[in-house]
């Protein structure tokens, strides 16, 4: 190892205690700074190899523009504030989505940062100091309310923003979201040709949208299918794991019990199955369970769960495309995208 970064023939080598700039690229390239500082943005009058040519160097020696003169310069932050609930799915969900985002904007002049908070505390206060302190360009939220204050209060103050989620309050905004009615209506059909008749659902939190959704699928499913519905009073799709296992096991010990359980979240799914097998029932005998995931694991640990697939990185990478359209103007009835589910690769065949 040494301390000198190789770079494309004929350029010179970058000490490693030097910070990159464009003056850097303009000596390693040979060209002038103003063509360097329009081939990094993709200025229509530069051709194509010399865009290809500043852009290998920028990457080789690490190039990345100094925030503070950017903003300076535009006014702008060059910053995606992707607004994440520390209370999301754990299985994957977090990193999916940021990897999904990343993808995106690793072609633009734009950087992702992850700003956490939880439900149970004020939900508008990190959109409040993302607005006050004009540290974004763009936001990016998750767990939409139909009536959620953040998408009005972004929409009253301009900020370019996406939802993972819809909400029903009448504001026209750029989302993408999953169909979370059409999953737990598929669920319930393949529950019935499995034969089950004492369905249970477990649902999220009734001041989330989705909840909405995928109550609407169920209903139709009771209706459609001929089901009757096992109701779940105690628990919910945001209830602790340990205390949903708990649950769970206590419930599948007594006599009445649901033969067919629909399942929201692939982590809420794992604390079912171990609550149901603690309490010595078994999953494809006693009681079928339909499961969305985000990540094909289900399977793995028990073959015998039917499971639909969430594609997180996908909505992750429609979201960023929305939150940069909208930046640059794009109408928001251009920007909103839903995403259908899919039965795994590994789920039971019936």
């Amino acid at each position: 190892m040494n301390d000198s970064t190789n770079i494309e023939a004929g350029g010179q080598a970058l000490s490693s205690n030097e910070r990159p700039t464009l003056k850097t690229i303009a000596y390693m390239t040979g060209l002038g700074i103003t063509t360097v500082s329009r081939a990094l943005k993709d200025a229509p009058d530069i051709g194509a190899d010399t865009k290809e040519r500043v852009r290998r160097v920028a990457r080789q020696i690490g190039y990345q523009p100094n925030r503070a003169g950017v903003r300076l310069r535009t006014g702008k932050t060059n910053v995606i504030a992707l607004v994440l609930s520390v209370d999301e799915e754990l299985m994957g969900f977090t990193s999916q989505m940021v990897f999904g985002i990343t993808e995106v904007l690793t072609n633009t002049p734009y950087h992702l940062v992850v700003t956490p908070h939880t439900h149970a505390k004020d939900t508008m206060t990190p959109i409040r100091y993302i607005l006050e302190t004009g540290s974004a360009d763009g936001v990016i939220i998750s767990k939409v309310r139909p009536e959620d204050p953040r998408v009005r209060l972004m929409t009253e103050r301009n900020m370019p923003f996406a939802t993972h989620g819809r909400s029903s309050m009448g504001i026209d905004h750029p989302f993408h979201d999953f169909d979370n009615e059409a999953y737990v209506y598929e669920a319930m059909k393949r529950l019935a040709h499995c034969g089950r008749k004492r369905v249970a659902v477990l649902l999220p939190q009734s001041q989330f949208s989705y909840h909405d959704f995928a109550r609407r699928g169920f209903e139709r499913g009771l209706k459609d299918f001929g089901i009757t519905e096992f109701a779940l009073p105690n628990i919910n799709n945001d209830t602790p794991l340990e205390e949903l296992k708990q649950e769970t096991a206590r419930l599948m010990s007594g006599s009445d019990v649901p033969d067919g359980i629909v399942s929201i979240s692939g982590s809420s799914t794992i604390a079912i199955v171990a609550g149901i097998e603690a309490s010595g029932k078994k999953i494809g005998t006693d009681v079928d369970i339909v499961s969305k995931q985000s990540a094909d694991f289900l399977n793995w640990l028990r073959p015998e769960i039917h499971t639909m697939n969430e594609d997180i990185k996908l909505a992750g990478r429609e979201l960023a495309r929305a939150v940069l359209a909208r930046i640059e103007g794009r109408p928001t009835s251009e920007l909103q995208t839903i995403s259908k589910p899919v039965w795994s690769s590994h789920t039971p065949k019936l």
